[in-house]
């Protein structure tokens, strides 16, 4: 019951492949050619560098209608909320939507660079808002929200559809980018950020590093705090096809350095891309409040992912060894017990909840679980 759905989709995507630039039908104020995007937005720094974005017309319009494919709670389309945009060829193609789809698109971008090809496309369409905002920011969402540029969307019951809200990003490929995945999924069980309005799906583009650590199964080395917390919150599916994205320099920008092809455990930009959507479950394993418990069992058991989770336990805290009488009682059920013969990158999701009640019943459990990346002001 607990096993992580990600279909490996093979859909077919169909792309014009007549053209390389934005048509200007829409009204929409055009991005240059893909091979004047080194001059027209130069790499200059790591920062610009980590800033991968969509650089392809046609993939950016089937990556739109992939992320927007779901119909709309009620009247009117959705309020999407972009982060890290870049240049906006992704921008330009969801708003190639129409408005029963999408109503609204505020978009953040603290680049000035990238500014200068975003500011324009307020002027041509009145759904566009552009914040000159980071999307690290916890102030960023606050300020939105504060201003009233989310008047009219309706807060879902929990257990009720999605609502008319959807959070779109390329992932930064750096460590801020990384530490901002794994907040928004422990974001899921709080119910805090965009989903206190309901389970607010998120479509993020991501290098295949952190998708990897994201989706990893048990046995898998990648298999990660992140994982599991992906796993126990939220519903992620793969909604185009990773073949339609590939290669990285038809697709996107800027182009790998030289020095031939990353390897899939790289971090370095050009690696291939996934697309993701995230769609929190009704039922939450964590329980609201308790994601500072899962956090921390998690992160000082994974340091010793290799270990047997018997001789792990003692890592949590002095004493935490007497856990494992109530994780073996052989009185309790087979499917209430744990092999904590088992590493700990092998636990299944049923395990981790098995051992978070074990550490809930600890009566000397740490009273301090501070967590360090969490989602502050500038992550």
């Amino acid at each position: 019951m607990f096993a992580l759905r990600i279909p490996r989709c093979c859909c077919s995507t169909a792309r014009a492949q007549s053209s390389r630039k934005y048509s200007t039908q829409s009204g929409l104020p055009p991005l240059p050619p893909a091979k004047q995007w080194k001059s027209k937005f130069p790499v200059q720094n790591t920062q610009r560098r980590e800033r991968v974005s969509l650089s392809d017309p046609d993939t950016a319009r089937v990556v739109a209608s992939s992320f927007l494919s779901e119909p709309s709670a009620g009247d009117g389309g959705k309020i999407v909320i972009e982060a890290f945009p870049g240049p906006g060829a992704l921008s330009r193609a969801m708003l190639e939507l129409p408005k029963s789809k999408l109503r609204k698109l505020i978009i953040l971008e603290d680049e000035e660079l990238f500014l200068s090809a975003l500011k324009p496309l307020e002027d041509a369409d009145p759904r566009v808002t552009v914040l000159p905002m980071s999307g690290h920011s916890w102030d960023t969402y606050s300020y939105i929200e504060e201003h009233g540029l989310l008047e009219g969307l309706q807060t879902q019951p929990w257990e009720g559809p999605s609502p008319n809200l959807h959070f779109v990003a390329h992932l930064p490929h750096n460590v801020k980018g990384e530490q901002l995945i794994a907040q928004l999924f422990r974001c899921i069980p709080e119910h805090s950020w965009l989903f206190q309005y309901g389970r607010t799906p998120m479509s993020i583009l991501l290098s295949e590093y952190v998708y990897g650590r994201l989706t990893a199964s048990t046995k898998d080395s990648q298999r990660c705090k992140l994982a599991v917390i992906a796993e126990a919150t939220a519903d992620v599916r793969e909604p185009v096809d990773p073949r339609a994205l590939a290669p990285y320099a038809d697709k996107f920008y800027p182009l790998p350095v030289a020095g031939g092809a990353p390897r899939i455990t790289s971090k370095r930009v050009g690696q291939p891309i996934h697309a993701i959507t995230a769609t929190p479950y009704a039922e939450q394993v964590i329980r609201q409040g308790d994601i500072g418990k899962w956090d921390f069992c998690l992160r000082r058991l994974f340091v010793l992912k290799r270990t047997p989770l018997k001789d792990a336990l003692s890592s949590l805290a002095p004493g935490a060894s007497s856990m494992l009488k109530d994780l073996t009682d052989t009185r309790l059920p087979p499917a209430q017990r744990v092999n904590v013969t088992k590493p700990c990158r092998d636990l299944t999701l049923a395990d981790w909840t098995l051992i978070m009640r074990a550490f809930d019943n600890w009566p000397f459990k740490p009273a301090d679980l501070m967590i360090t990346d969490g989602f502050h002001n500038d992550l």
